[in-house]
């Protein structure tokens, strides 16, 4: 059932249709009349910012957007305010009319690879925060805007089905000074209609032409009172994500209800015939945290760099989704289902020629969903730094009763906690 959130959104969404030919107005995405396509999408991003297709012209392609400084705002009140339907965009994924694109997005078990879904949200979040900051006097954009958070995707369906077009809608939902939310909604066509699949909300933030320091965006100025509550609700997810951040395991301690389950949990697992806090033994039906792990090692090519000639956030978020799915799987000996991707933060660009290391952890179990955790990190293989650049959570459901997960260490405990902390909100969304 859809939150009433999703309920207004979806009612503003939908009215996108009378704002067709606005929409468009970013330099023109597609034809007149015409929904475009995700290519169109990443053709158009390539446009905005005048990023070249070649990689060999990616350091003339920096020195001519350095000169776009010029045109940046050097306060928001200089900018003129945007109204949320001036960045409704719809693109299409057309799987069912198209049947040559499908194998790009098929997986094993004859459905959609999810992976492959973030990459598109995560291009089309930015053209929408593109089509907000737009200004029609210039031929690009003095702005490089780049994800910096995935607040939450809530799957409303299991299934996205290889063979039927895919819709994607979305806006910019709130605004601050230099960072915005967009609000993103997929459908699926099936049986003569377009059934809900899915709704994103991505923070993005906007940086000068070299991406080196903040830069003003517009402002937004909601209409009407459905606008009003969307914006407020912008509002409530900032405060959340400070007070999830000052809460953070890594700077405080656990609650006490936190600490009691711990401790039972290490109670459990003591072995009775031996008077030691060493001795422990394994429960029946679980698993050794230690024992719940995946690892992979990405070689970070020019073919997956983003507009910006850096490597592509959708391309991290799905080779950490496939990664942790296969965690999943391995884990519990059963196909998973994604259920809910929450709280990616972005820490750091990944530059091309990394070795990107990706660590996943199953960190949180209960009846048949398991919280896995991704943890990636660069590596520099002259120095041998280790540099965190994000982690991923994600919340999978299985066909049948999965194992428990128990930690032995400290750290473990935290992850086991963090696992659950997240599980909770991700059940809490769901009711």
């Amino acid at each position: 059932m859809l939150c009433p959130r999703s309920l207004i959104l979806d009612r503003v969404l939908k009215s996108a249709v009378s704002f067709s030919c606005r929409k468009y107005s970013v330099g023109q995405i597609s034809q007149q009349g015409k929904v475009p396509d995700m290519a169109e999408v990443r053709n158009r991003l390539r446009e905005i910012v005048g990023a070249s297709t070649n990689w060999q012209d990616h350091q003339q392609v920096l020195v001519e957007r350095a000169s776009l400084s010029q045109y940046l705002a050097r306060s928001q009140d200089q900018l003129p305010p945007k109204r949320m339907k001036d960045s409704m965009i719809e693109a299409h994924l057309p799987l069912g009319s198209q049947p040559a694109l499908r194998e790009k997005y098929l997986n094993s078990h004859n459905s959609v690879r999810f992976g492959r879904i973030l990459e598109d949200l995560d291009c089309l979040g930015v053209l929408i925060c593109y089509s907000h900051t737009w200004n029609e006097e210039l031929k690009r954009s003095p702005l490089s805007i780049v994800t910096a958070l995935v607040d939450k995707i809530d799957m409303r369906q299991n299934i996205i089905y290889p063979d039927c077009d895919i819709k994607f809608t979305g806006h910019v939902t709130w605004v601050g000074k230099t960072s915005i939310e967009a609000t993103m909604h997929m459908s699926q066509y099936q049986d003569g209609a377009y059934t809900d699949v899915l709704d994103a909300t991505f923070v993005m933030v906007a940086r000068d032409p070299e991406n080196k320091r903040a830069a003003f965006v517009n402002p937004l100025k909601p209409e009407g009172p459905e606008e009003e509550a969307i914006f407020h609700q912008g509002e409530v997810n900032k405060t959340r994500r400070v007070e999830l951040s000052t809460a953070s395991l890594l700077k405080v301690a656990p609650t006490a209800e936190e600490r009691t389950l711990i401790h039972n949990l290490f109670l459990n697992t003591l072995d009775t015939r031996r008077v030691s806090f060493r001795g422990r033994i394994l429960l029946p039906n679980s698993v050794w945290m230690e024992d719940a792990k995946l690892k992979g090692l990405e070689i970070c090519h020019p073919e997956e760099r983003n507009i910006f000639n850096r490597i592509f956030g959708g391309f991290l978020m799905r080779k950490a989704y496939e990664l942790g799915r296969a965690n999943a799987c391995v884990f519990a000996g059963c196909r998973p289902t994604v259920v809910a991707v929450d709280d990616i933060l972005f820490r750091k660009p990944v530059e091309i020629g990394s070795l990107l290391l990706l660590s996943s952890q199953v960190c949180y179990t209960e009846g048949m969903y398991v919280q896995v955790r991704v943890h990636s990190e660069v590596l520099d293989p002259l120095t041998r730094q280790h540099n965190t650049t994000n982690v991923f959570h994600f919340t999978f459901c299985l066909e049948k009763d999965v194992p428990a997960v128990i930690p032995q260490s400290y750290g473990e405990s935290m992850l086991y906690l963090d696992g659950k902390r997240h599980f909770d909100g991700t059940m809490r969304n769901h009711c």
